[in-house]
């Protein structure tokens, strides 16, 4: 078995997929009316289409989740952020995490939890 994409719920399609696109330079595949598939296996849909279909409400900054990714430059990533989206809320500034790497948490504009992270090689994830 093969994990293929992860979903994500957002009110606004078209403003999600620039977020993903300026920021991380995810790109679009599909666009299937309310559902988009961009790069990297990352799925927008739109709330009024999930609400539907699970009949449950959708509950943003839950936090039971996030999108972590890796990029080395994290000092020019939070000036980048911060300069298309000076709106964003913070979870945490930049910290450095004991083992060394630097991470920051934000939202994205529909609560959906990210982390960026500098990378980790399989040496720092041995203890």
């Amino acid at each position: 078995m093969k994990l293929k994409n992860i979903l994500i719920v957002v009110k606004d399609i078209e403003r999600s997929k620039e977020f993903y696109r300026e920021l991380f330079g995810l790109e679009l595949i599909l666009d299937n009316n309310g559902n988009m598939i961009l790069t990297e296996g990352l799925v927008l849909q739109e709330e009024s289409i999930w609400k539907d279909f699970l009949q449950k409400d959708i509950i943003p900054k839950n936090h039971s989740c996030e999108l972590y990714f890796e990029e080395p430059d994290l000092e020019g990533f939070v000036k980048k952020l911060e300069a298309y989206y000076p709106e964003v809320e913070y979870v945490n500034r930049p910290i450095k995490h004991s083992w060394g790497q630097q991470v920051v948490r934000f939202y994205d504009p529909d609560g959906n939890l990210i982390e960026v992270g500098t990378p980790m090689g399989v040496q720092g994830l041995i203890t």
